[in-house]
Protein backbone atom coordinates (compact mmCIF):
# COMPACT_ATOMS: atom_id res chain seq x y z
CA UNK A 1 0.00 0.00 0.00
CA UNK A 2 1.27 3.32 -1.05
CA UNK A 3 1.66 6.74 1.11
CA UNK A 4 -0.70 8.10 -0.67
CA UNK A 5 -3.42 5.04 -0.80
CA UNK A 6 -3.04 5.12 3.30
CA UNK A 7 -4.18 8.36 3.64
CA UNK A 8 -6.82 8.20 1.53
CA UNK A 9 -7.81 5.31 3.49
CA UNK A 10 -7.40 7.09 7.04
CA UNK A 11 -9.56 10.18 5.77
CA UNK A 12 -11.92 7.73 4.54
CA UNK A 13 -12.19 6.16 7.86
CA UNK A 14 -12.55 9.90 9.50
CA UNK A 15 -15.28 10.27 7.33
CA UNK A 16 -17.20 7.34 8.08
CA UNK A 17 -16.35 8.05 12.08
CA UNK A 18 -18.66 11.33 11.39
CA UNK A 19 -21.70 9.71 9.80
CA UNK A 20 -21.94 7.62 13.33
CA UNK A 21 -20.71 10.03 16.00
CA UNK A 22 -24.05 11.58 16.39
CA UNK A 23 -25.84 8.22 16.92
CA UNK A 24 -23.06 7.24 19.81
CA UNK A 25 -24.22 10.51 21.74
CA UNK A 26 -27.60 10.27 21.38
CA UNK A 27 -26.93 6.29 22.83
CA UNK A 28 -26.00 7.50 25.82
CA UNK A 29 -29.51 8.32 26.80
CA UNK A 30 -31.30 5.84 25.41
CA UNK A 31 -32.30 2.86 28.46
CA UNK A 32 -30.89 -0.54 27.95
CA UNK A 33 -32.35 -3.09 30.05
CA UNK A 34 -28.75 -4.93 30.66
CA UNK A 35 -27.64 -1.74 31.63
CA UNK A 36 -30.02 -0.90 34.40
CA UNK A 37 -29.67 -4.50 35.97
CA UNK A 38 -29.27 -3.44 39.33
CA UNK A 39 -31.89 -1.25 39.46
CA UNK A 40 -34.63 -3.95 37.78
CA UNK A 41 -33.16 -6.49 40.80
CA UNK A 42 -33.84 -3.85 43.52
CA UNK A 43 -37.87 -3.35 41.97
CA UNK A 44 -37.19 -7.07 42.03
CA UNK A 45 -37.01 -7.53 45.66
CA UNK A 46 -39.90 -5.11 46.48
CA UNK A 47 -42.58 -6.68 43.90
CA UNK A 48 -41.41 -10.27 45.53
CA UNK A 49 -41.81 -8.58 49.38
CA UNK A 50 -45.36 -7.77 48.41
CA UNK A 51 -45.95 -10.85 47.29
CA UNK A 52 -45.42 -12.62 50.52
CA UNK A 53 -42.09 -12.54 50.92
CA UNK A 54 -41.57 -14.61 47.42
CA UNK A 55 -38.23 -16.31 46.67
CA UNK A 56 -36.64 -16.45 44.02
CA UNK A 57 -38.01 -19.73 43.17
CA UNK A 58 -41.37 -18.47 42.71
CA UNK A 59 -39.86 -15.39 40.81
CA UNK A 60 -38.34 -18.05 38.05
CA UNK A 61 -41.88 -20.00 37.82
CA UNK A 62 -43.86 -19.14 34.97
CA UNK A 63 -46.53 -20.25 36.53
CA UNK A 64 -46.52 -17.98 39.60
CA UNK A 65 -45.66 -14.54 36.90
CA UNK A 66 -49.28 -15.59 35.59
CA UNK A 67 -50.90 -16.20 39.02
CA UNK A 68 -49.89 -12.84 40.02
CA UNK A 69 -50.01 -10.67 37.45
CA UNK A 70 -50.95 -7.04 38.28
CA UNK A 71 -54.29 -6.51 36.79
CA UNK A 72 -55.87 -3.70 39.43
CA UNK A 73 -54.82 -0.18 40.04
CA UNK A 74 -54.63 -0.48 43.84
CA UNK A 75 -51.74 -3.26 43.24
CA UNK A 76 -50.13 -0.84 40.67
CA UNK A 77 -50.46 2.06 42.55
CA UNK A 78 -47.98 0.07 44.98
CA UNK A 79 -44.84 0.43 42.65
CA UNK A 80 -46.04 3.19 40.01
CA UNK A 81 -46.24 6.96 41.75
CA UNK A 82 -49.77 7.49 39.85
CA UNK A 83 -52.06 10.92 40.09
CA UNK A 84 -55.76 10.55 40.75
CA UNK A 85 -56.42 11.55 37.35
CA UNK A 86 -54.36 8.48 36.23
CA UNK A 87 -55.86 6.22 38.55
CA UNK A 88 -59.55 7.02 37.68
CA UNK A 89 -58.09 6.76 33.78
CA UNK A 90 -56.46 3.24 34.52
CA UNK A 91 -59.72 1.85 35.91
CA UNK A 92 -62.25 3.43 33.12
CA UNK A 93 -60.14 1.67 30.66
CA UNK A 94 -59.75 -1.39 32.56
CA UNK A 95 -63.76 -1.66 31.80
CA UNK A 96 -63.31 -1.17 28.46
CA UNK A 97 -60.28 -2.88 27.67
CA UNK A 98 -58.36 -5.57 29.40
CA UNK A 99 -55.07 -5.55 31.17
CA UNK A 100 -52.24 -7.24 33.01
CA UNK A 101 -48.65 -7.26 33.68
CA UNK A 102 -46.33 -9.75 34.84
CA UNK A 103 -44.45 -8.85 37.94
CA UNK A 104 -41.41 -9.43 35.78
CA UNK A 105 -42.30 -6.67 33.18
CA UNK A 106 -43.66 -4.42 36.34
CA UNK A 107 -39.95 -4.20 37.38
CA UNK A 108 -38.64 -2.35 33.92
CA UNK A 109 -40.70 0.39 34.83
CA UNK A 110 -39.55 3.68 35.88
CA UNK A 111 -42.49 4.09 38.44
CA UNK A 112 -41.67 8.01 38.13
CA UNK A 113 -41.38 8.43 34.45
CA UNK A 114 -44.75 8.69 32.90
CA UNK A 115 -43.34 8.27 29.46
CA UNK A 116 -41.04 5.04 30.35
CA UNK A 117 -41.44 3.27 27.43
CA UNK A 118 -42.58 0.06 28.96
CA UNK A 119 -45.02 1.49 30.88
CA UNK A 120 -46.47 2.83 28.01
CA UNK A 121 -46.19 -0.44 26.50
CA UNK A 122 -48.81 -2.27 28.92
CA UNK A 123 -50.12 0.69 31.24
CA UNK A 124 -53.38 1.85 30.39
CA UNK A 125 -54.07 5.72 29.46
CA UNK A 126 -57.01 7.49 29.35
CA UNK A 127 -56.59 8.21 25.97
CA UNK A 128 -57.36 4.52 24.81
CA UNK A 129 -61.35 5.39 25.76
CA UNK A 130 -61.46 8.85 24.09
CA UNK A 131 -60.13 8.43 20.82
CA UNK A 132 -63.01 6.81 18.42
CA UNK A 133 -61.13 6.18 15.19
CA UNK A 134 -59.49 2.85 14.24
CA UNK A 135 -60.95 -0.24 13.38
CA UNK A 136 -61.41 -3.07 15.85
CA UNK A 137 -60.81 -5.98 12.95
CA UNK A 138 -58.46 -4.09 10.79
CA UNK A 139 -56.49 -7.06 9.26
CA UNK A 140 -60.36 -8.29 8.34
CA UNK A 141 -59.47 -11.68 10.07
CA UNK A 142 -63.09 -12.14 10.32
CA UNK A 143 -63.15 -12.92 6.36
CA UNK A 144 -60.22 -14.83 6.42
CA UNK A 145 -61.18 -17.64 8.37
CA UNK A 146 -61.67 -20.82 6.16
CA UNK A 147 -61.87 -23.51 9.14
CA UNK A 148 -61.19 -23.83 13.05
CA UNK A 149 -59.30 -20.81 13.86
CA UNK A 150 -57.08 -20.33 10.73
CA UNK A 151 -56.57 -17.04 9.37
CA UNK A 152 -55.66 -17.37 5.78
CA UNK A 153 -54.38 -14.34 3.85
CA UNK A 154 -51.38 -16.13 1.28
CA UNK A 155 -51.29 -18.92 -0.93
CA UNK A 156 -48.79 -21.31 1.20
CA UNK A 157 -48.79 -20.09 4.60
CA UNK A 158 -51.76 -19.57 7.44
CA UNK A 159 -51.97 -18.88 10.81
CA UNK A 160 -53.95 -20.90 13.68
CA UNK A 161 -54.71 -18.66 16.55
CA UNK A 162 -54.98 -20.55 19.37
CA UNK A 163 -55.41 -18.24 22.54
CA UNK A 164 -56.39 -14.61 23.31
CA UNK A 165 -54.44 -15.43 26.26
CA UNK A 166 -51.19 -13.50 26.82
CA UNK A 167 -48.49 -12.99 29.78
CA UNK A 168 -48.68 -9.15 29.33
CA UNK A 169 -51.44 -7.12 27.18
CA UNK A 170 -50.08 -4.49 24.94
CA UNK A 171 -51.93 -1.20 24.68
CA UNK A 172 -50.91 -1.76 21.05
CA UNK A 173 -52.50 -5.08 20.40
CA UNK A 174 -54.17 -5.55 17.07
CA UNK A 175 -56.41 -7.96 18.42
CA UNK A 176 -57.81 -6.70 21.60
CA UNK A 177 -60.99 -7.50 20.17
CA UNK A 178 -60.36 -10.85 21.44
CA UNK A 179 -58.82 -10.17 24.59
CA UNK A 180 -61.97 -9.84 26.42
CA UNK A 181 -62.36 -10.50 30.08
CA UNK A 182 -61.16 -13.75 30.86
CA UNK A 183 -58.18 -16.59 29.50
CA UNK A 184 -59.88 -18.84 26.68
CA UNK A 185 -57.21 -21.38 24.40
CA UNK A 186 -59.08 -22.70 21.95
CA UNK A 187 -60.91 -26.58 22.40
CA UNK A 188 -59.01 -29.18 21.16
CA UNK A 189 -61.93 -29.76 18.51
CA UNK A 190 -61.46 -26.53 17.49
CA UNK A 191 -57.60 -26.93 17.12
CA UNK A 192 -57.85 -30.07 15.08
CA UNK A 193 -60.29 -28.74 12.54
CA UNK A 194 -57.74 -26.48 11.71
CA UNK A 195 -55.29 -29.53 11.98
CA UNK A 196 -57.23 -31.04 9.58
CA UNK A 197 -57.61 -28.29 7.10
CA UNK A 198 -54.37 -27.60 6.84
CA UNK A 199 -53.82 -31.53 6.24
CA UNK A 200 -56.32 -31.30 3.18
CA UNK A 201 -54.50 -28.25 1.65
CA UNK A 202 -51.07 -29.33 -0.08
CA UNK A 203 -50.30 -26.18 -1.23
CA UNK A 204 -50.17 -24.93 2.74
CA UNK A 205 -46.17 -25.25 3.78
CA UNK A 206 -45.53 -22.62 6.47
CA UNK A 207 -47.65 -22.83 9.91
CA UNK A 208 -47.40 -19.53 12.11
CA UNK A 209 -49.19 -20.36 15.12
CA UNK A 210 -50.01 -17.62 17.38
CA UNK A 211 -52.76 -15.70 19.44
CA UNK A 212 -52.63 -14.28 21.86
CA UNK A 213 -49.65 -15.70 22.52
CA UNK A 214 -49.06 -19.68 21.41
CA UNK A 215 -47.06 -20.21 24.24
CA UNK A 216 -49.37 -19.29 26.65
CA UNK A 217 -50.89 -23.03 26.01
CA UNK A 218 -49.91 -26.03 28.18
CA UNK A 219 -46.58 -28.38 27.51
CA UNK A 220 -49.34 -31.20 26.41
CA UNK A 221 -50.76 -29.01 24.14
CA UNK A 222 -48.12 -27.32 22.41
CA UNK A 223 -46.51 -30.90 22.29
CA UNK A 224 -49.80 -32.52 20.66
CA UNK A 225 -50.20 -29.55 18.09
CA UNK A 226 -46.27 -29.31 16.95
CA UNK A 227 -46.68 -33.17 16.48
CA UNK A 228 -50.05 -33.14 14.50
CA UNK A 229 -48.40 -30.30 11.93
CA UNK A 230 -45.35 -32.10 12.17
CA UNK A 231 -46.95 -34.97 10.80
CA UNK A 232 -48.72 -33.71 7.97
CA UNK A 233 -45.87 -34.11 4.89
CA UNK A 234 -46.49 -30.88 2.97
CA UNK A 235 -45.64 -28.98 5.89
CA UNK A 236 -42.55 -27.55 6.03
CA UNK A 237 -41.64 -24.66 8.53
CA UNK A 238 -43.61 -24.26 11.69
CA UNK A 239 -43.64 -21.04 13.42
CA UNK A 240 -43.96 -19.96 16.94
CA UNK A 241 -45.48 -16.43 17.89
CA UNK A 242 -44.71 -15.30 21.55
CA UNK A 243 -43.72 -12.14 23.38
CA UNK A 244 -42.81 -14.46 26.35
CA UNK A 245 -39.33 -14.02 26.08
CA UNK A 246 -39.91 -10.42 26.57
CA UNK A 247 -43.17 -10.16 29.21
CA UNK A 248 -42.33 -13.44 30.85
CA UNK A 249 -38.98 -14.89 30.41
CA UNK A 250 -39.43 -17.56 32.68
CA UNK A 251 -41.61 -19.16 30.30
CA UNK A 252 -38.96 -20.67 27.96
CA UNK A 253 -38.26 -23.60 30.19
CA UNK A 254 -35.98 -26.48 29.46
CA UNK A 255 -39.06 -28.48 29.17
CA UNK A 256 -40.28 -26.07 26.86
CA UNK A 257 -37.64 -26.08 24.64
CA UNK A 258 -37.09 -29.67 24.41
CA UNK A 259 -40.48 -29.94 23.38
CA UNK A 260 -40.10 -27.55 20.68
CA UNK A 261 -36.55 -28.79 19.20
CA UNK A 262 -38.02 -32.55 18.46
CA UNK A 263 -40.46 -30.72 16.03
CA UNK A 264 -37.85 -29.06 13.94
CA UNK A 265 -37.40 -26.98 11.74
CA UNK A 266 -39.35 -24.58 14.49
CA UNK A 267 -38.66 -20.95 14.36
CA UNK A 268 -39.66 -18.51 16.91
CA UNK A 269 -40.95 -14.64 16.40
CA UNK A 270 -41.06 -12.21 19.14
CA UNK A 271 -41.73 -8.46 20.11
CA UNK A 272 -39.27 -6.69 21.63
CA UNK A 273 -40.35 -2.96 20.70
CA UNK A 274 -37.50 -1.20 23.14
CA UNK A 275 -33.84 -1.78 24.30
CA UNK A 276 -35.47 -1.23 27.68
CA UNK A 277 -36.70 -4.98 27.43
CA UNK A 278 -33.69 -6.26 26.52
CA UNK A 279 -32.61 -8.06 30.34
CA UNK A 280 -30.24 -10.64 31.40
CA UNK A 281 -33.65 -12.45 31.57
CA UNK A 282 -34.55 -12.39 28.36
CA UNK A 283 -31.27 -12.87 26.97
CA UNK A 284 -30.74 -16.24 29.16
CA UNK A 285 -34.55 -17.23 27.32
CA UNK A 286 -33.55 -16.47 23.98
CA UNK A 287 -30.25 -17.81 24.73
CA UNK A 288 -32.13 -20.71 25.44
CA UNK A 289 -34.55 -21.16 22.19
CA UNK A 290 -31.34 -20.31 20.39
CA UNK A 291 -28.98 -23.23 21.72
CA UNK A 292 -31.26 -25.43 20.84
CA UNK A 293 -31.27 -24.55 17.34
CA UNK A 294 -34.09 -22.38 17.22
CA UNK A 295 -34.00 -19.02 15.12
CA UNK A 296 -35.30 -16.43 16.56
CA UNK A 297 -37.05 -12.93 14.87
CA UNK A 298 -37.73 -9.79 16.47
CA UNK A 299 -41.00 -8.40 14.72
CA UNK A 300 -41.17 -4.54 16.44
CA UNK A 301 -44.23 -2.54 16.02
CA UNK A 302 -43.31 1.06 15.07
CA UNK A 303 -44.98 3.08 17.43
CA UNK A 304 -44.72 6.99 18.46
CA UNK A 305 -43.35 8.03 21.96
CA UNK A 306 -41.57 4.51 22.00
CA UNK A 307 -39.64 3.62 19.49
CA UNK A 308 -40.33 6.16 16.48
CA UNK A 309 -36.82 7.37 16.31
CA UNK A 310 -33.70 6.74 13.97
CA UNK A 311 -31.63 6.00 17.04
CA UNK A 312 -33.87 4.48 19.42
CA UNK A 313 -34.83 1.96 16.75
CA UNK A 314 -31.04 1.30 15.99
CA UNK A 315 -30.40 0.79 18.99
CA UNK A 316 -32.74 -1.71 19.72
CA UNK A 317 -32.04 -3.51 17.09
CA UNK A 318 -28.14 -3.85 18.01
CA UNK A 319 -29.18 -5.02 21.34
CA UNK A 320 -31.27 -8.07 19.97
CA UNK A 321 -28.35 -9.29 17.87
CA UNK A 322 -26.02 -9.47 20.94
CA UNK A 323 -28.62 -11.64 22.59
CA UNK A 324 -28.91 -13.71 18.96
CA UNK A 325 -32.30 -12.60 17.75
CA UNK A 326 -32.84 -11.09 14.72
CA UNK A 327 -34.74 -8.35 13.49
CA UNK A 328 -37.05 -9.11 11.21
CA UNK A 329 -39.82 -6.62 10.43
CA UNK A 330 -40.99 -2.92 11.52
CA UNK A 331 -44.80 -3.03 11.55
CA UNK A 332 -46.31 0.16 10.88
CA UNK A 333 -48.79 0.11 13.81
CA UNK A 334 -52.16 -0.49 12.54
CA UNK A 335 -54.82 1.52 13.11
CA UNK A 336 -57.07 -0.32 15.86
CA UNK A 337 -59.65 1.62 18.06
CA UNK A 338 -58.30 2.81 21.09
CA UNK A 339 -54.78 2.23 19.66
CA UNK A 340 -54.59 5.56 17.71
CA UNK A 341 -52.41 7.69 20.27
CA UNK A 342 -49.81 5.18 18.84
CA UNK A 343 -49.32 5.84 15.12
CA UNK A 344 -47.28 7.77 13.51
CA UNK A 345 -46.22 8.41 9.92
CA UNK A 346 -44.99 6.80 7.45
CA UNK A 347 -42.16 9.03 6.99
CA UNK A 348 -40.75 8.32 10.82
CA UNK A 349 -40.73 4.77 9.48
CA UNK A 350 -38.82 5.49 6.20
CA UNK A 351 -36.13 7.76 7.97
CA UNK A 352 -35.39 5.25 10.45
CA UNK A 353 -34.78 2.77 7.35
CA UNK A 354 -32.36 5.70 5.53
CA UNK A 355 -30.48 5.22 8.69
CA UNK A 356 -30.14 1.95 9.14
CA UNK A 357 -29.03 0.96 5.83
CA UNK A 358 -25.52 1.77 5.54
CA UNK A 359 -24.88 2.79 8.88
CA UNK A 360 -25.40 -0.82 10.73
CA UNK A 361 -24.92 -4.25 9.25
CA UNK A 362 -27.84 -6.00 7.55
CA UNK A 363 -27.86 -8.10 9.88
CA UNK A 364 -29.47 -5.81 11.78
CA UNK A 365 -31.50 -4.07 9.41
CA UNK A 366 -35.23 -5.93 9.33
CA UNK A 367 -38.16 -4.85 7.02
CA UNK A 368 -40.38 -1.90 7.16
CA UNK A 369 -43.75 -3.16 6.21
CA UNK A 370 -47.30 -1.84 6.29
CA UNK A 371 -50.43 -4.62 5.98
CA UNK A 372 -52.79 -3.25 3.64
CA UNK A 373 -55.98 -2.62 4.62
CA UNK A 374 -58.48 -5.72 5.69
CA UNK A 375 -56.27 -8.55 5.05
CA UNK A 376 -54.22 -7.62 2.06
CA UNK A 377 -51.07 -8.23 2.81
CA UNK A 378 -47.89 -7.28 3.77
CA UNK A 379 -46.20 -4.46 1.46
CA UNK A 380 -42.56 -3.73 2.26
CA UNK A 381 -41.42 -0.11 1.96
CA UNK A 382 -38.13 1.10 1.63
CA UNK A 383 -36.07 4.70 1.14
CA UNK A 384 -35.91 5.44 -2.79
CA UNK A 385 -32.37 3.88 -3.89
CA UNK A 386 -33.51 3.26 -7.59
CA UNK A 387 -33.87 6.75 -9.14
CA UNK A 388 -34.45 6.12 -12.61
CA UNK A 389 -33.90 2.69 -15.27
CA UNK A 390 -33.34 3.25 -18.82
CA UNK A 391 -32.19 0.88 -21.74
CA UNK A 392 -28.59 0.48 -20.60
CA UNK A 393 -27.99 2.10 -17.28
CA UNK A 394 -29.93 2.30 -14.12
CA UNK A 395 -29.29 5.62 -11.48
CA UNK A 396 -29.07 4.78 -8.56
CA UNK A 397 -28.52 6.91 -4.84
CA UNK A 398 -25.91 5.02 -2.41
CA UNK A 399 -27.00 4.98 1.53
CA UNK A 400 -24.94 8.30 1.68
CA UNK A 401 -26.75 10.36 -0.94
CA UNK A 402 -24.22 9.67 -3.74
CA UNK A 403 -25.54 9.58 -6.97
CA UNK A 404 -24.00 6.46 -9.76
CA UNK A 405 -24.93 5.24 -13.58
CA UNK A 406 -25.09 1.69 -12.83
CA UNK A 407 -25.09 -0.88 -15.96
CA UNK A 408 -28.40 -2.07 -16.59
CA UNK A 409 -27.86 -4.13 -19.65
CA UNK A 410 -30.85 -7.16 -21.16
CA UNK A 411 -29.90 -10.27 -20.15
CA UNK A 412 -28.89 -12.80 -22.42
CA UNK A 413 -29.23 -16.90 -22.47
CA UNK A 414 -26.60 -18.02 -21.49
CA UNK A 415 -26.66 -21.25 -23.62
CA UNK A 416 -26.02 -18.45 -26.07
CA UNK A 417 -22.92 -17.55 -24.52
CA UNK A 418 -21.12 -21.11 -23.07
Amino acid sequence: MTNQSREISLQRADELKSRITDYLEARESIVRGRDIEDTIAERRLAIMKHFGNATMEDWNDYDWQLENRIADVETLDKFINLTDREKEDIAKVGQEFRWALTPYYLSLIDPDDKYDPVRLLSIPTGIEIVETEGDADPMGEEYTNPAGSITRRYPDRLIINVTNQCAMYCRHCQRRRNIGGTDHHQSRAVLQESVDYIAKTPEIRDVLVTGGDALCLTDETIDWLLGSLRAIPHVEVIRLGSRTPVTAPQRITENLVNIIKKYHPIFLNTHFNHSQEVTEESKAACERLANAGVPIGNQAVLLNGINNDKFVMRCLNHELVKIRVRPYYIFHAKHVIGTTHFNCSIDDGLEIMEYLRGYTSGLAIPNYIVNAPKGNGKTPLLPQYLISRGKDYATIRTWEGKVFNYPNHESKNIRDLI
